[in-house]
């Protein structure tokens, strides 16, 4: 196994590692670490079945089940089908999935611990792939806040929403509408908008763009001036590394410790399909 970190704070390739043989827990550790200090870790050149994907990824926990029942992977409910394929008229997974500054299931009582997705068809076009990854360090961002901020936010809490990005997305013609079944197990939550690693202690800056409703308790005003500046603060280009995909690519991020945003700029013909796992998490301290 050799590893390769990225120009940024975070971000690492993983390379001479086959997922489809067993893992020792000696490697499983080193593996982990490395996740703990960058955040998100590519595994290159894999051939998983989907038993494969999820056996993996239960190493880090269990896994959750998306609430959008339709893009789930038949017989493997684990799965997440992620993917701008049409058949029989209607898309096999979510096609405009992630494209906005996020955290995946911020908005749920307990955020999840990370994902893992696999690339089974990635756009290429003239030699080049599209349909890159952008991720930014909540964590470095918490350290580079200045002090004042830091002051001013600790102790406060922000209420996180899904229903309102998942709307917009509907309306867009991007996504089949949810029930109200389903709706109803997602009521808002609240986070601290300075949040500790549940594993780590790390500490990050805990607000996105896609889930992020408001500063619990804060004046409407206030908080829509406020959220903009945080946001803008945890993107700045230092922060971010870039995960250009491969076929075969199994890319692993922390999410309590990172954000992400899919990059669209490819169409039908070219066509992405990956899988999603997502592993449940822990209260944060």
């Amino acid at each position: 196994m050799e590893i390769t970190l990225s120009m940024a704070p975070l971000g690492a390739e993983v390379t001479g590692l086959d997922l489809a043989r067993p893992v020792d827990d000696g490697t499983f550790r080193k593996i982990e670490t490395l996740f703990h200090e960058r955040g998100v870790i590519v595994i290159r050149d894999q051939k998983l079945t989907p038993e494969q994907h999820i056996a993996f990824s239960r190493r880090f926990g269990p896994l959750e089940i998306h609430v959008a029942a339709q893009y789930l992977k038949r017989g493997f409910p684990e799965i997440l089908v992620v993917s701008n394929v049409v058949e029989d008229g209607r898309n096999i997974g979510l096609a405009d999935a992630g494209q906005y500054w996020h955290s995946d299931l911020s908005y749920v009582a307990n955020p999840s611990r990370c994902s893992l997705l696999y690339a089974l068809e990635v756009p290429v076009c003239d030699g080049e792939v599209l349909g890159e990854t952008l991720f930014a360090s909540a964590a470095y961002a918490y350290d580079t806040l200045p002090a004042a901020w830091k002051q001013r936010l600790e102790g406060l809490t922000a209420v996180h929403r899904y229903g309102d990005r998942y709307q917009k997305q509907q309306a867009s013609g991007g996504r089949g509408a949810l029930s109200q079944e389903q709706l109803a197990k997602l009521p808002d939550v609240r986070h601290a908008v300075l949040r500790g690693h549940p594993i780590t202690g790390r500490r990050v800056l805990f607000v996105n763009e896609g889930f992020t409703a408001a500063i619990d308790g804060m004046p409407t005003e206030e908080s829509a001036a406020l959220l903009p500046q945080l946001y803008a603060h945890i993107v700045r280009p230092e922060f971010l590394y870039t995960h250009r995909w491969r076929v075969g690519d199994l890319l692993l991020w922390d999410n309590c410790l990172v954000q992400h945003r899919a990059i669209r700029n490819y169409e039908l013909p070219l066509r992405r399909l990956m899988h999603r796992t997502t592993v449940a998490g822990g209260d944060g301290r």
